[in-house]
């Protein structure tokens, strides 16, 4: 075998072996809540069974001899001879969390087990050998229901890396670029000539369409995929804090973009952790409130004009509205006699260094995690918002657009060179009164309310002599709107975002370049980054 093909295989044994191991803490939280479920026992078995079987074959003897002794105490379970209790299967989770570790361990070469490696061994033979009397059956203190997505023979597919699909399309990219300057010669002409030429391009045009339809589709995946992960932080969460949890996956069948994929799961995990630790109440407070003991979480996602919506939400206690006022008070977020609304209440659990946690653990309270959240989201050109009710429960949702690859936008003119805002940012277009020519920023009234607006030619020292007539485009901003003063508009536009380089990847306001249909090169705006940088807006900002 070259060292290319063992390269080639030694990869693909270690993704096959994520989606079993994957696949196997789905089953083992579903069988914990039905412990006679024949099928996830099953699907759990031939997991293992299969690593043990590539263990085997590569050759990695450490690897293949736990996955031995846990495909026995399995085998144990699927004759009867032992009934899972909460205790085993905390046992077999941690089984998952070792065959985790000796996967990548034994492809770079290591087969020694660790000490922690090494005495769960030992557990899991002293489990093997312990009789079906010692078992007591326990209520599972998670549960878990599907709203479809998460069950089911998986779709036949081939791997692709991902720079071959990036790759594939850069060159729709570019097909479009030269397609645009290839109409614009062919308008020029004239005659018998321009109209066989015109015809030739429509039927480019088609071809072009498609081939950019199939590289969008091919990096799609469904985002069960970051929902599955969360079965077990949830399972986890729930034993340690004593909680009894539902957890409710729905729309795990909606597909993204698989980069956007890969960002989302930081995210997710915050607001999964906070819910569980600190949203959730204890049964005994659930019942003294009137409410069911289980606690009950959702997991959301849908698709929605062009983007995908993702939804938090838990019915506990809700967000301490009072609480989260005094800390923003005593941050200096909240004025001193300011009294904001609900909504901006709820907001300010995104602002840095505030928590209304009345303790600390090791997964939350620290007030560091919302403001992680809103900023990789926003780095997603997405947006979140929060709703709540005290005693009710708290809801957040994230918007992001199905690719981080592909940008609809808007492209306006500033100091003579292009720019893109993204669409799903613009509210509406107007005319910027006379009264507010002057000056990098301001304040202008939209229907009778306030507007704080910024003048992008200063921001970007644009060249030329200023406009005589000047737009503003409304945009959304951090849960209410602003403005983005500009010299002209062109209109919307799709086009692949280009990465600026190191040189100018930190560059603030700017999220990435795109090649623009006359082959000049505009700037893709970061428009809450640019507002939050150059503009000091806060309350100010239209509801």
């Amino acid at each position: 075998m070259t060292e290319a093909e063992h390269q080639a295989l030694m990869e693909t044994f270690l993704a096959e072996s994520e989606e079993g191991l994957l696949e196997m803490e789905r089953a083992l939280v579903g069988l914990e809540a039905h412990p006679d479920d024949d099928e996830l026992l099953q699907a759990v078995f031939r997991t293992v069974h299969t690593l043990k079987g590539n263990a085997v074959n590569l050759g990695f003897p450490a690897l293949a001899k736990l996955s031995h002794l846990l495909e026995d105490l399995l085998d144990r379970l699927r004759e009867g001879e032992r009934r899972l209790t909460s205790e085993l299967a905390s046992l077999l989770f941690q089984a998952v969390d070792a065959l985790r570790e000796l996967v990548p361990a034994a492809v770079a070469g290591h087969h020694q087990l660790s000490p922690r490696q090494v005495a769960l061994k030992k557990r899991l033979a002293r489990a093997l050998r312990e009789g079906a009397e010692s078992d007591r059956p326990q209520a599972a203190d998670v549960s878990v229901v599907s709203g479809g997505g998460l069950s089911g023979a998986p779709a036949r597919g081939l791997r692709v890396s991902i720079e071959k699909l990036d790759r594939l399309l850069n060159l729709a990219g570019e097909i479009a670029v030269a397609r645009g300057r290839l109409r614009a010669g062919v308008e020029a002409l004239s005659g018998l000539d321009r109209e066989s030429l015109l015809q030739a391009l429509q039927d480019a045009d088609r071809l072009h369409l498609e081939l950019h339809e199939l590289a969008m589709k091919v990096r799609m995946v469904p985002v069960g995929t970051v929902f599955l992960p969360h079965l077990r932080t949830v399972r986890d969460l729930a034993l340690a804090r004593g909680k009894r949890v539902r957890l409710e996956i729905e729309g795990a069948e909606a597909e993204v973009d698989t980069t956007l994929i890969e960002n989302i799961r930081d995210p997710l995990a915050h607001m999964i952790r906070n819910a569980v630790d600190h949203g959730l109440e204890a049964p005994d407070e659930r019942v003294a409130r009137g409410k069911e003991p289980e606690g009950r979480l959702f997991l959301r996602a849908r698709h929605q004009a062009g983007a995908i919506l993702i939804e938090v939400e838990d019915d506990g206690r809700g967000l301490d509205q009072t609480a989260l006022a005094e800390r923003g008070r005593a941050l200096g977020v909240v004025a001193e006699g300011q009294n904001p609304s609900p909504q901006e209440v709820a907001r300010l659990i995104f602002e840095p260094g505030l928590s209304t946690a009345q303790r600390v653990t090791e997964t939350s309270g620290r007030g560091v995690g919302m403001d992680v959240v809103r900023k990789n989201v926003e780095a997603l050109r997405g947006s979140i918002g929060v709703e709540s009710r005290q005693g009710e429960g708290t809801r957040f949702s994230i918007r992001l657009p199905l690719t981080v690859a592909i940008v609809d936008g808007f492209a306006v003119v500033v100091g003579g060179e292009t720019y893109v805002i993204p669409l799903e940012r613009v509210v509406e277009c107007l005319e910027l009164p006379p009264g507010c020519r002057a000056g990098a920023q301001g304040v202008l009234s939209l229907r009778g309310r306030p507007l704080p607006f910024l003048r992008l030619r200063d921001v970007f020292q644009g060249q030329g002599r200023r406009s005589s007539r000047e737009s503003a485009v409304v945009v959304r901003y951090d849960g209410g709107h602003a403005g983005l003063a500009v010299d002209q508009l062109l209109g919307e536009v799709q086009t692949v975002i280009r990465p600026l380089g190191r040189l100018f990847r930190d560059l603030p306001g700017v999220a990435g370049g795109a090649v623009l249909g006359n082959g000049r090169v505009g700037l893709i705006l970061d428009v809450p980054g640019l507002l939050r940088a150059t503009l000091a807006c806060g309350a100010m900002l239209v509801a």
